[in-house]
């Protein structure tokens, strides 16, 4: 079943609230200039926040940039990347997007998330404190970023591939982790790496969602568990308020 993008949409793009654009910036050592989403409250007067979201293997389609645009309606600046914009961008449509995305390589790709960070925390409307937030692939992305980028301040990733027992050992961010309980695959690699942030005093919040499925917070597909969505995305700008504020 294809997507419904049309009847999902939460957060529109001429929300009255919200001044939200494209923008492109350098990614010197990913795939060059990269086009992504910007939002931000028009209400807000000083610096925001700033939160990085990133997409599922398929590229930035119309369900993250709404969730982009989700998360700036709650007082943050959000930069949603497109990793398929040295390929032409996503495509319209998630079967070829993720045809494209299998083209180029994911950590070319994490290149390309980093220098996200870096230009939102020298936009001058960002306070410098920055998070990420990202689904699947982009779990895995956000588990990678908190690995990286020692500025980081906080990272969720939902249903994300887990860094080595190495890499762990270099996050700095603090994490909340959002996994669901059918979602097997993804959640044989928990217990290595809850070993590895206990070895290491990493600070961590996880959460594993009863009888939902990969993908349960995407709320275009047949795999969306309201229910888990909700608590789960409540649960992160909490902690994005708590740590990035």
């Amino acid at each position: 079943m294809a997507p419904n993008y049309i009847d999902t949409m939460i957060v529109p793009a001429n929300h009255p609230r919200l001044e939200s654009e494209y923008i492109t910036y350098n990614s010197p050592k990913g795939g060059g200039s990269i086009r992504g989403l910007l939002s931000k409250p028009n209400n807000e007067t000083g610096q925001l926040p700033g939160v990085i979201v990133v997409h599922e293997n398929r590229g930035l389609n119309p369900y993250i940039e709404d969730v982009g645009r989700r998360t700036a309606l709650d007082g943050f600046i959000s930069l949603a990347p497109d990793a398929l914009t040295p390929l032409g961008g996503y495509p319209g449509n998630d079967d070829d997007g993720r045809e494209l995305q299998k083209k180029r390589d994911r950590n070319d790709m994490l290149e390309d998330f980093i220098a996200a960070f870096h230009y939102l925390k020298a936009h001058p409307d960002c306070n410098g404190n920055i998070g990420v937030v990202g689904f699947c692939f982009g779990g895995w992305i956000s588990n990678m970023m908190a690995v990286k980028v020692p500025d980081l301040k906080a990272a969720v990733p939902f249903y994300g591939g887990q860094p080595t027992a190495e890499e762990t050992a270099q996050i700095k961010a603090s994490l909340l982790i959002h996994y669901a309980e059918l979602d097997t695959r993804v959640n044989e690699g928990w217990p290595d790496y809850e070993k590895a942030l206990i070895a290491n005093n990493i600070a961590y919040t996880v959460h594993f969602y009863e009888a939902a499925n990969h993908g349960f917070h995407n709320n275009t597909t047949p795999r969306y568990d309201k229910e888990a969505a909700q608590l789960a995305w409540t649960r992160t700008i909490a902690f994005f308020k708590e740590k990035l504020v």
